[in-house]
């Protein structure tokens, strides 16, 4: 288990106050989903879709790029 994860309904990470998916969860992910980018992808944008719904002032374009745009 990490300790980065996400606080919501804020969105930033419990192990370094960074907006979530912070750079070491990214990395971490990306380790986790090695070989499966279709189920990571799939989970960062459930991610997203929970994310929109609490941060209904955020603009769309930057949520994106947070959750998704980081992906390979």
């Amino acid at each position: 288990m990490t300790d980065h994860g996400p606080v919501q309904p804020i969105w930033t990470c419990a192990g370094c106050s960074l907006p979530w998916p912070c750079p070491t969860r990214r990395r971490q992910l990306l380790a986790e989903y090695d070989g499966a980018p279709v189920s990571l992808s799939l989970y960062m944008a459930s991610h997203l879709v929970s994310a929109t719904q609490d941060m209904g002032w955020a603009p769309a374009g930057p949520l994106h790029r947070r959750f998704l745009g980081w992906l390979p």
